[in-house]
């Protein structure tokens, strides 16, 4: 004890001693005298604060700001095509992450407005990802905005894969978005040199430029800073663990706009509501209709086989538990009254514990 009275008392700082003759700036009111010469220290680590939180309220003003210009941007081509353009108005998560939920309109169940903008009001997460971006080279985080269209499955006749894709984008894609892992990346003389496919088959391409019209929106050069894919998908981003209905989804991934040139993509947006109602002439030769549909049935079984192993693997952690119990129980049987007594005390104690531990995270 002694000694760790000793630590504390290095540790503390030692009193104050004013001296006795100050000829500096002084402020007196009543019984209180200030003299800031005594705080330089304090001045600083003021100024420090001010500066974080004034840095906060700016960032957060930027992404708020970078958000509603787009909303109010679009919000006219949003009523003419939905009848319900912007439920529940533009909703914050957090101070980076923005989203708006579009309803009512032919072949298109809903459109979410998402924006992942930068944290321009995390000081430290922002010096971090500067300084990371001058590491790794290959690392440029951007002020991201996706359009993510989820049609009825009467606006797609048939699941697949497919994508048109900026160049430098193609490095990085599959590791957040596993459903273009059934893709295969190939050049295309009708899209711009800066753009490539994303298709399972070549026969899917062929299809969908030869029913809609969307390769002059993608050919517009005002895009190009901004445009990052454009893909229509039957399967879920993520790697699914168990069998699901699949969804239908047109999913537009773009840099988001700043202020000045939020209308640089709305030829492109606005293409993107008569290319999903064209899906619906997208017309495939049966020999593409069945190299898709074998893909998707060997990936159920493989899900399948998986569900199976996982489901053999917690029954065996099961039957462990089970003759652990069986063991422990064929012990307390053979031992004395009073012994057997204590064990049953000692357990219901236990329980009593993780029931009160319980009822407290509730609370």
């Amino acid at each position: 004890m002694a000694s760790f009275i000793n630590v504390l008392s290095r540790l503390t700082p030692p009193p104050f001693a004013a001296p006795e003759e100050y000829d500096g700036l002084e402020y007196r009111w009543k019984l209180f005298v200030f003299r800031p010469a005594y705080f330089k220290n304090e001045v600083f680590l003021l100024g420090a604060l001010l500066f974080y939180v004034v840095f906060f309220f700016v960032g957060q003003s930027i992404n708020a700001k970078k958000a509603e210009k787009w909303v109010s941007g679009y919000r006219d081509l949003l009523k003419r095509q939905f009848s319900s353009p912007d439920v529940n108005g533009l909703v914050r998560d957090g101070h980076s992450d923005f989203f708006t939920f579009s309803t009512g309109r032919r072949n298109v169940e809903s459109l979410h407005t998402i924006f992942r903008l930068k944290p321009y009001h995390d000081l430290a997460q922002t010096v971090f990802l500067t300084v990371w971006s001058l590491v790794d080279l290959q690392y440029s985080p951007k002020n991201e905005l996706q359009l993510d269209f989820k049609l009825f499955s009467s606006a797609l006749p048939h699941d697949f894969v497919w994508a048109v894709v900026a160049k430098d984008e193609l490095k990085n894609i599959k590791d957040s978005r596993w459903d273009l892992t059934f893709t295969k990346a190939s050049e295309n003389s009708n899209l711009p040199p800066n753009m490539s496919i994303m298709s399972e088959l070549a026969d899917v391409t062929e299809a969908i430029f030869k029913s809609t019209a969307i390769l002059d929106a993608l050919k517009d050069p005002k895009i190009a800073p901004y445009f990052r894919s454009l893909s229509i998908t039957d399967q879920p981003r993520e790697r699914p663990s168990k069998l699901s209905t699949p969804e239908k989804h047109v999913i537009l991934s773009l840099v988001c706009p700043s202020s000045s040139h939020v209308d640089d993509l709305n030829d492109l947006v606005s293409a993107l509501f008569p290319f999903i109602d064209s899906l619906t002439k997208v017309s495939l030769r049966p020999e593409t209709k069945t190299k898709l549909k074998k893909v998707r049935e060997t990936f159920e079984k493989t899900l399948k086989v998986e569900a199976e192993q996982t489901k053999k693997e917690e029954q065996a952690r099961e039957d462990q538990k089970a003759a652990r119990r069986k063991v422990e129980e064929e012990r307390v049987s053979k031992l004395s009254a009073a012994e057997q007594q204590k064990i049953l005390e000692r357990e219901r104690k236990r329980s009593i514990r993780k029931s009160q531990g319980k009822s407290v995270r509730k609370v």
